[in-house]
């Protein structure tokens, strides 16, 4: 993939989006909600994609699980990518099922030797089937767990060694967990090498009521921390394909194009050389 801005799509942009001029423009689509057998989802899909790359982005494999992923979940997955044969393909350092039950969130995991053998087993299961190389997101924080035994860039070069798997760094992903538990972000982007990065995020946040906690909402505006935190990591590590992503209060197209074209500004170093 050409690394450039993309935006996450969303049904009601249909239109919009297949008659955007942008060059180089692309479109990421969560994975879970286009396994079906058909209908509106997959037709609209397909049409996108006459005109655009795509990426998948998944939810729902529960890589940090101790179980290897569904079987069905991962022949879903892989149905998707082989009729719409993705530019990327990525998923989360998270769980989200245990003991047969499946829970709506993407929870936290120890970092720990246990989990980098459970975690790199199933990214090779998932990539084996697929046949082909996923990214792996970097999670949000809330809490510190006591746990942890690697610090969180160590312990991602250290899954992407083992696993083959390349990184997708959610810098929002980055600048809530700095604030919520006590780190410079800054330096975290600092220690994660170009060349495991694969893919990059950019999402807006919120704070909770107490106005302390920051919350990976994707309901506003990517910050001004998080554009001047992306504009260092590039200027480090070089182009990559990048992403706007809204997930709630999502605004008009317009508005969404503006985002992905100050991504894209970045990308090829306008805003650098006007300053």
């Amino acid at each position: 993939m050409t690394p450039a801005a993309g935006l996450g799509f969303k049904p009601q942009h249909f239109s919009e989006a297949l008659a955007s001029p942008a060059a180089g423009l692309w479109f990421e689509v969560h994975a879970e909600n286009y396994m079906v057998d058909g209908g509106p989802r997959l037709a609209m899909l397909e049409q996108l994609r006459r005109e655009r790359l795509l990426s998948l982005h998944g939810v729902g494999l529960s890589l940090g699980s101790p179980d290897a992923p569904d079987p069905d979940h991962l022949a879903a997955l892989n149905r998707l990518v082989d009729r719409f044969e993705p530019a990327l393909v990525s998923e989360h350092l998270a769980w989200s099922r245990f003991d047969g039950r499946s829970f709506p969130d993407l929870l936290p995991l120890p970092r720990t030797n246990e989990t980098l053998n459970v975690l790199s087993a199933n990214i090779g299961r998932v990539q084996d089937a697929l046949g082909r190389e996923i990214l792996i997101e970097n999670p949000t924080h809330y809490l510190p767990l006591a746990q942890h035994r690697w610090s969180e860039t160590s312990f991602l070069r250290e899954l992407a060694r083992r696993s083959g798997c390349k990184l997708l760094i959610d810098v929002n992903n980055v600048a809530v967990g700095a604030n919520n538990i006590g780190f410079d972000a800054a330096n975290w982007l600092l220690d994660i090498p170009a060349k495991l990065v694969g893919e990059i995020h950019l999402a807006g946040n919120s704070r909770d009521a107490g106005g302390r906690l920051l919350i990976d909402s994707h309901d506003e505006p990517v910050s001004e921390q998080v554009w001047t935190l992306y504009e260092g990591f590039i200027a480090r590590i070089g182009k990559r394909p990048t992403l706007i992503e809204r997930d709630g209060n999502v605004p008009p197209f317009a508005d969404l194009i503006r985002e992905r074209e100050r991504a894209q500004a970045i990308l090829d170093g306008e805003l650098r050389l006007a300053a």
